[in-house]
């Protein structure tokens, strides 16, 4: 079995090529929920409709989020009576939200419901939820630039203020009182190969470990874990992943991804324009593999699994 600790686009990604190399029935996916959200009273979950959606081959690849196809008639609406569309929802993914937040108000919890949604989309991959329980990844603004509050949640500072700002500090709210969601100790401890996907370390894998019992259970599998640096030659391909490290003090490099995995991973894998840099990920205390990680197509995106999976070994 294959578990991949996953956040978004990045992650959707690899996952995808993921399946083509193993029989998806194998792979499971801890998905981050810090990012969820409710907006207009539906409960969002960003990062598990992600890759729900690129799994089943749905997703907007223009956008990275979303679905292709969509439509925009009812955000449409909304902006007609004065309500707030920075949040997008299309037409189409307006159902996704109705049925979670319908189940969640009758008592039924996330990772039933996540598994009914990815039953509708045919999908044969286990998603699960990184804990049931309400964790808020939350963002301190080092300029005060959230209209009027210093801190803000992290959909916010993504989407309505486009993560342009300067961040002082992240906090996931909630996480110290959370319990892993159902299955995902048992996914992580019976994995023949853990994987950390090339998500952002601190807004995507970092609300996952800050779940209290997850990240002792990916330590107990170091060995068998092989994390992918989301930074390729100092810059973030999609997000604030480079920038939000050098304002929390950390380095925008393979170096500094290697730094923060180096307690739960074994093997780093990095891109091919990064190879000058594969000594000091070793020096950091992990094995260093050197490939191409832009997943520009569904074929890289395979052999990009393949290299990930054979690290492990």
């Amino acid at each position: 079995m294959i578990t991949v600790l996953a956040g978004g686009v990045g992650a959707a990604r690899l996952l995808a090529g993921i399946v083509q190399v193993v029989p998806p029935a194998e792979v499971t996916a801890v998905v981050n929920t810090g990012d969820d959200v409710v907006m207009h009273g539906l409960h969002i979950s960003p990062d598990l409709d992600t890759v729900t959606y690129t799994l089943a081959g749905a997703d907007n690849p223009e956008t990275g989020w979303g679905l292709a196809g969509e439509t925009w008639q009812a955000m449409g609406s909304l902006g007609r009576y004065g309500g707030e569309t920075w949040f997008n929802l299309g037409d189409v993914d307006l159902g996704t939200h109705l049925y979670r937040t319908g189940n969640l108000a009758a008592g039924v919890g996330l990772a039933e419901i996540t598994a009914g949604i990815s039953s509708g989309w045919g999908l044969e991959p286990t998603l699960l939820p990184m804990t049931e329980d309400r964790v808020a990844t939350m963002m301190t603004l080092a300029d005060g630039s959230g209209g009027g509050s210093d801190e803000v949640g992290f959909q916010e500072y993504f989407v309505r203020l486009r993560h342009a700002v300067p961040v002082s500090s992240v906090r996931f709210a909630g996480a110290e009182s959370s319990l892993p969601g159902p299955g995902v100790l048992d996914a992580i401890g019976g994995a023949d190969v853990v994987v950390v996907a090339p998500s952002n370390p601190i807004v995507s894998i970092g609300p996952l470990l800050a779940v209290p019992g997850i990240a002792d259970a990916i330590r107990a599998r170091r060995d068998r874990t092989v994390a992918v640096s989301p930074i390729i030659a100092g810059a973030a391909l999609k997000g604030p992943a480079d920038r939000l490290m050098r304002e929390l003090g950390h380095e925008a490099s393979v170096v500094g991804v290697a730094r923060i995995y180096r307690d739960i991973a074994s093997c780093l894998v990095i891109d091919s324009a990064d190879a000058d840099l594969a000594g000091a990920v070793e020096t950091e205390g992990m094995a260093c593999v050197v490939t191409d990680t832009v997943m520009s197509s569904p074929e890289v995106a395979a052999e990009l699994a393949r290299t990930v999976l054979g690290a492990a070994s």
